[in-house]
């Protein structure tokens, strides 16, 4: 039975196999690593409930889907094969109706690995060509299994990974058009496949790192209807660490450079199979904040503070002199907020191998919903503790880069499953959905087009791996109170997946 309720703060994992009739079985999270090949075109799914009459776009999800090729395995969760799912929802005449498709992203490495059989080296896969990887990695030809994320770019889909390799997708089919380029001479090393549309300046802003001497991040904005990037600002790094993500506010970018590092000699020595394990962990670098201007590019302030590692941030916005944070105290003058989930340390990379995932859902891993303060003038830095237990945090398109109230976020696992969180930044009350035996993924709420900022009316879209009926379900929640509003059971049980976007137009 599903529920929703508000709730304190959640405890640890507590992940355990079953047993049955005295032999260890296989635990219902493993069904989230198992290769899914089949596809399906505009599949009419059955719909369990009601869906708004305003949700008519559509969602698309991204993230692996095969993991074995000639029986070889990949070994990180990562290195998955990519495939697309979309979900197109028609609320028109009022009918309750979600059409499925599912793709394979026939990529270069998709080809290889069908037709050669051959798993090109990619995040933490490889097979100890080190020289080659390294190669790879620094003069130009990189894994295209772009298995992260998507988004628009002027009129085209476009599937990104952690490389500057991208491949366009036609929105409605799924089907894959060719590598896209954009039509600029900016260049990279590594990809952060989170970039940030921005709603309120008609822009996307993303990060590439360079290895060289020095290295450095770089900084872009790409116009919306452009191919076109324009170089904002960059941060030299002596060591790059590995950025998975960064924060918008309306006024700045904000990199939060953890001690997760490398350098790119570091690449052609022996030792490692993938990329990430040429990276190290030095917490005695700490984490800093760098914080630049949006329309300068000048480096408007540094701040540090203990080390901590991040995949993923929230939302940031700026916070001006005077008045009160939600505890009462006063407020620092002139300070960015940035609200991130957080690791204390870089174990949660290694955890995501396949052959630890058991380990990991046991050991209670689960990260850490924080907020930041960063002073522009003094360099202070202040934290405080929204929710614990949380991963793949997402808020309204329309509250990026502006100070906002909801949160939503894939709970940490429960021995059974785990949950759909929704956080109230402002007073810290939580509320969560949750049904035995079911494993959430990234929640998207999508407000309800008459709603105003900052209001939680709306759905929330989320896919479920339900192990009991060995399928996935697409969930539409109630965006106030976490309630289930409808249910589309797929054809199929989906992969764990990454991250995905709502598309009103599409």
């Amino acid at each position: 039975m599903s529920t929703a309720r508000s709730v304190p703060t959640h405890p640890a994992t507590d992940y355990r196999t079953a047993v049955t009739d005295g032999m260890a079985t296989e635990a219902g999270f493993e069904l989230g690593f198992r290769t899914l090949d089949s596809e399906v075109r505009d599949r009419q799914l059955p719909v369990e409930g009601d869906l708004p009459a305003w949700l008519t776009g559509s969602l698309v999800r991204n993230g692996p889907a095969k993991f074995e090729v000639d029986g070889d395995r990949v070994g990180h969760w990562f290195d998955g094969l990519a495939m697309l799912h979309r979900f197109d929802f028609d609320g028109t005449g009022g009918g309750d109706e979600i059409r499925y498709t599912n793709r394979f992203l026939r990529s270069e490495t998709y080809r290889r690995a069908i037709e050669e059989g051959v798993l090109d080296g990619q995040f933490a896969t490889g097979d100890g060509g080190y020289l080659q990887r390294v190669r790879q990695l620094l003069f130009g030809d990189p894994t295209d299994n772009c298995n992260v994320h998507v988004c628009r770019v002027a009129d085209e889909l476009v599937a990104m990974t952690e490389v500057p390799r991208y491949l366009s997708v036609d929105p409605h089919t799924l089907d894959t058009r060719g590598e896209f380029h954009f039509s600029d001479d900016l260049g990279g090393h590594i990809n952060c496949a989170h970039v940030i549309p921005d709603p309120h300046r008609g822009e996307t802003v993303g990060l590439l790192t360079t290895f060289g001497r020095p290295s450095e991040y770089e900084l872009y904005r790409l116009p919306d209807e452009s191919t076109s990037r324009e170089r904002i600002g960059s941060v030299e790094a002596d060591a790059p660490a590995y950025l998975h993500s960064f924060a918008l506010t309306e006024r700045y970018v904000v990199l939060t450079e953890h001690p997760f590092v490398t350098t790119p000699a570091s690449f052609l020595l022996p030792g490692g199979e993938g990329f990430v394990d040429h990276y190290d962990w030095e917490p005695e670098r700490g984490t800093a904040f760098h914080v630049l201007d949006r329309a300068t590019g000048e480096r408007v302030a540094t701040a540090e503070t203990e080390a901590f590692f991040v995949f993923h941030g929230v939302n940031a916005f700026d916070r001006p002199a005077g008045g009160s944070d939600r505890n009462g105290s006063a407020r620092d003058p002139d300070e960015v907020v940035v609200d991130l989930v957080t690791y204390p340390d870089a174990d949660v990379v290694g955890g995501l191998y396949l052959t630890d995932a058991a380990d990991w859902f046991e050991s209670g891993a689960d990260g850490h919903l924080q907020r930041f303060a960063v002073g522009l003038d003094d360099g202070d830095v202040t934290s405080e503790s929204l929710y614990r237990g949380c991963e793949l945090p997402r808020v309204a398109r329309e509250d990026r880069t502006r100070e906002y109230r909801y949160a939503y976020a894939q709970g940490a696992a429960d021995p059974d499953g785990n949950h759909v969180v929704k956080v109230d930044v402002e007073t810290g009350e939580s509320w969560r959905w949750e049904e035995s035996g079911s494993f959430a993924e990234e929640p998207v709420f999508v407000r309800a087009p008459d709603a105003e900022r900052p209001s939680d009316r709306g759905v929330v879209l989320v896919t479920v791996l339900n192990t009991t009926g060995e399928r996935t379900d697409l969930l539409v929640l109630d965006g106030e109170t976490l309630d289930e509003r409808a249910r589309a059971p797929l054809p199929h049980p989906v992969p764990f997946g990454f991250h995905g976007r709502y598309f009103p137009e599409w």
